[in-house]
């Protein structure tokens, strides 16, 4: 298929907007979740993690290798030192990449990952303006300069992560207050400028396939995740499900009210969780104080690193204010874990006790910080889509390879 000049990227066979329901395809990304989670493993051990039968794990992974997905290792191993060799396989990660788009109050990052995760590569777009038709053409410019850099490797997509409320099923960014979106068609704009397949979602919940996938939630049977930046959301997995509710709404705390906030909101009401602990609020009380200028709260974790005491006391009551909406939720959800993604308590270890404390000593939840400190947005991007292939790895053509 030719590109165009609103096509700038290789084209190949799409990718579903939604995981198939049939058995075959849930099967299917059984297997490509195990061998992602245990490879280089034995076939055998596949059946046995998965609870199929020998003979349907080595027809999917026969498929799965035709795809380009998996491969065998070069050199066989016996098990125990005894018995017919076998041939352990292993997920491809030299074959695809996935483009990540992860679009910020004030810039926009692009990334390339592999099958596993990692960031090959990423950049970081300043907003010029936030018109969401130039954020997403400036992205699409960026995605086809660095899959230039791999001639080698065919993308198999787009992963899109956005804050505030986004329709997943539609790819719609119904509201972002900061970037003062509404109704968005995030992946239509970016399927036109790309002609590559775009999934979208939120990034709380992007974070949270990320870490159920690659990160260290990987056996916990239910997740809750908090993400504090700019725009403050969360989202809830229980099993191999991540919670969305209707058109996607779920995980939608910023107005929740904070006791004893007093930072006023655009809502009206006064103390909200979003107003109370957004970057934006970090920043301006840091600029107050004379502990930093500008709008980057990284510029805050600087001086508190450097030894500045009241950098470090704001980053301490953030986290500590944190925790308090950490424990509402935990009291409602009671997961067995909790990953937080905040930059106080990515960056200090009395951030992630202040944050504990505040939330409850006496709960059973592990509590985290984030698996992937330094690359958490290409991160989030890149899993939305690497979350759909996981769960439908057959949606892949052979055809593509």
């Amino acid at each position: 298929m030719p590109r165009t000049a609103a096509s700038p990227l290789p084209l190949v066979s799409p990718l579903p907007r939604a995981a198939g329901g049939d058995r075959r395809r849930a099967t299917a990304g059984a297997v490509l979740r195990s061998v992602l989670a245990h490879g280089p493993v034995a076939r055998s051990t596949v059946a046995r993690l998965t609870g199929l039968s020998p003979a349907s794990v080595t027809e999917h992974c026969a498929r799965l290798g035709a795809l380009g997905l998996i491969r065998e290792e070069a050199a066989p191993r016996r098990s125990n030192g005894v018995g017919r060799p076998h041939l352990p396989i292993d997920l491809d990660t030299g074959r695809f990449v996935v483009g990540a788009v992860h679009v910020a109050v004030p810039y926009t990052t692009v990334a390339l990952l592999d099958l596993r995760g990692r960031v090959l590569v990423r950049r970081e777009l300043g907003h010029g303006d936030t018109d969401p038709v130039r954020v997403a053409a400036r992205a699409a410019e960026a995605l086809a300069a660095l899959l230039g850099r791999f001639p080698e490797r065919r993308p198999l997509g787009v992963g899109c992560a956005v804050g505030g409320w986004v329709d997943r099923e539609a790819g719609t960014v119904v509201e972002h207050e900061p970037l003062g979106w509404r109704e968005v068609p995030v992946r239509a704009l970016l399927e036109d400028r790309t002609g590559l397949p775009v999934h979208v979602d939120g990034h709380a919940r992007a974070l949270l396939h990320a870490e159920r996938l690659f990160g260290r939630a990987r056996e916990s049977g239910s997740v809750l995740h908090l993400f504090v930046g700019n725009v403050v959301d969360a989202a809830f997995a229980t099993g191999d499900e991540v919670h969305h509710g209707p058109r996607s709404q779920a995980g939608a705390i910023g107005h929740l009210p904070v006791p004893g906030g007093t930072e006023p909101c655009p809502c009206g009401r006064t103390g909200c969780l979003q107003a109370e602990l957004s970057e934006r609020t970090l920043c301006r009380r840091a600029r107050a104080a004379g502990v930093a200028d500008g709008t980057n709260p990284m510029h805050v974790v600087h001086a508190a690193a450097a030894g500045d005491a009241l950098a470090r006391r704001l980053l301490v009551e953030r986290a500590r204010t944190t925790g308090r909406a950490a424990g509402l939720l935990l009291d409602v959800l009671n997961p067995e874990s909790l990953v937080v993604t905040e930059v106080g308590v990515l960056h200090f270890e009395d951030c992630l006790r202040a944050l504990r404390e505040s939330a409850g000593i006496h709960r059973t939840a592990t509590v985290a910080p984030t698996s992937f400190r330094d690359s958490v947005l290409a991160v989030a991007g890149g899993s939305v889509i690497l979350d759909v292939l996981f769960r439908d790895p057959l949606a892949v053509s052979p055809e593509a390879i």
